[in-house]
């Protein structure tokens, strides 16, 4: 009788790879270093999907086997005597990724016998693949200290540029083929698959969503995205990350409640992400860098990111409400983000994504369900807040004669609070809230108008909260006061 195994592939080294100066994104100015790093991302995450789909086509056996795919890791059940043959689609597929990505990828393989509970299963699977992992020179090719017997047959950024992100863009299926055992090649190959972003039976689920260029048939680049922004001309870089959905897997209990929460978790970003990002506020702003298994990047017009990344947390809000309802425990069910600006007309895709990065490590490491942004890590409730404040200022401005004046004695306010707060544990906090009415005052002059009066009432309410001994600035004042100067291009 034949003993089923459990086969679990990572592709570790993402960020690296994408980051390192061999991939040629990190210190590159050129106009087309953002598709270059789009292709790139794309690859890492069709990897995971088109990799165990044709190890079991190449097999001949059922797509059913296919546990989970996506988010740069899969999980299939295989026959013991199929052993060979899967270490040698792995060994080659395995050299091409190491050679395409100049070595910072690799594909590190877990194997264990389906006998027992999943979870004691899932144990195995997991030492199994923190041994490999911290024996990086245990995994093929077995030389590690040789040159690659052959190098790519083009040039891997050519693939990158071309086949991952401008036909993947438009083809209708991806497929794989045996001479290139590392690559996903758009619309052929030996085995082929249908490429969307909602569930089918046997498809790829994947958003895709680019902002075009004006003459509506090529992607938009990073100038023309600033170009669109209200405000400032300037773009940015929007990350997000579910919270410790890695606890969350592992107190599943069974193999089939594993795959459906890893598959359910792919499917809500691949497929909300490409929606949302179809509405009209923001399909000419923004691009999708990726969608993963717990993860995304979208790049775009820095006006569009932060009320996209309202709408992505109100829906995976819903979203966890509705299919994580009997799981005990707050771990899955929310999500941190990051946004950071390009500072300038030199700054690259790869250099703000990975500001964003830190951003959101920054964010996770102070807090969970939040959201990095203009300098502040702020909860989502206390961002809504934020955005309704930016009104108020915008709106008390465009009643004032000298608007922008009245966002820099707001701005000059805030730093006279900030310069406070370093000389001493007080700093945000004051005795005397009239300090707030006498700058609003200055801001305002002399009005009489009911109006201005009222919103100066209510400005001055949402800026200070009271405590019990002291008043002190709510945190997303600051934030509110940037976002309005950005609109304003103050």
């Amino acid at each position: 009788m034949s003993v089923q195994i459990f086969l679990q592939a990572k592709v570790v080294g993402t960020e690296e790879f994408l980051l390192s100066p061999s991939a040629g994104c990190a210190h590159e100015s050129d106009p087309g270093s953002e598709t270059l790093l789009a292709g790139r991302s794309r690859w890492v995450s069709l990897l995971s999907e088109v990799l165990p789909r044709a190890l079991l086509a190449e097999l001949g056996l059922a797509r059913v086997l296919l546990g989970s795919s996506g988010g740069g890791q899969f999980l299939v059940v295989l026959p013991s005597e199929a052993k060979p043959q899967v270490d040698s689609f792995l060994e080659a597929a395995s050299r091409e990724i190491q050679q395409l990505s100049g070595g910072h990828l690799r594909l590190v393989c877990a194997v264990t016998e389906n006998l027992g509970d999943w979870s004691v299963v899932r144990r195995r699977l997991s030492d199994a693949m923190e041994r490999r992992r911290g024996a990086p020179l245990s995994d093929p090719p077995t030389t590690p200290f040789e040159p690659f017997a052959t190098s790519p047959a083009s040039d891997p950024n050519e693939y990158f540029r071309g086949d991952l992100a401008l036909d993947i863009q438009m083809a209708q299926t991806v497929g794989w083929s045996p001479e290139t055992p590392g690559r996903a090649l758009a619309g052929k190959g030996k085995y082929t698959w249908p490429l969307g972003s909602g569930p089918t039976p046997d498809g790829i689920a994947i958003a895709r969503h680019a902002a075009t260029a004006d003459d509506g048939a090529t992607a938009a680049g990073l100038a023309t995205l600033a170009s669109r922004a209200q405000g400032r001309r300037a773009w940015g870089v929007l990350r997000g990350d579910v919270d410790n959905l890695g606890i969350r897997l592992r107190r599943t209990q069974t193999i089939e409640e594993y795959v459906q929460l890893s598959v359910m978790y792919k499917q809500f970003f691949a497929g909300e992400l490409e929606l949302i990002c179809s509405l009209p506020d923001y399909w000419r702003k923004v691009s999708v860098l990726y969608s993963g298994g717990d993860d995304f990047a979208v790049y775009g017009a820095w006006d569009a990111l932060i009320p996209l990344a309202r709408e992505v947390q109100r829906l995976f809000h819903r979203f966890s409400e509705e299919n994580l309802k009997d799981f005990p425990g707050p771990e899955g069910k929310t999500i941190t983000m990051a946004v950071a600006m390009a500072r300038d007309s030199s700054s690259t895709l790869a250099s703000v994504y990975e500001q964003a990065g830190r951003m959101l490590g920054l964010a996770k490491a102070t807090d969970k369900d939040c959201i990095f942004v203009l300098g502040h890590t702020l909860e989502w409730r206390q961002l809504a807040a934020a955005s309704d404040l930016r009104e108020t200022m915008l709106r008390m401005a465009g009643e004032l004669d000298s608007p922008r004046r009245f966002l820099v004695d707001l701005t000059a306010f805030y730093r006279k609070a900030a310069a406070a707060s370093r000389l001493g544990a007080a700093g945000r906090h004051f005795e005397k809230p009239w300090q707030v009415q006498r700058h609003l005052n200055r801001a305002l002059g002399d009005t009489r108008d009911k109006e201005l009066q009222r919103l100066r009432t209510h400005l001055t309410n949402e800026i200070l909260a009271k405590g019990v001994t002291h008043t002190k600035l709510r945190p997303g004042g600051q934030v509110a006061l940037e976002w309005a100067r950005l609109l304003a291009e103050v």
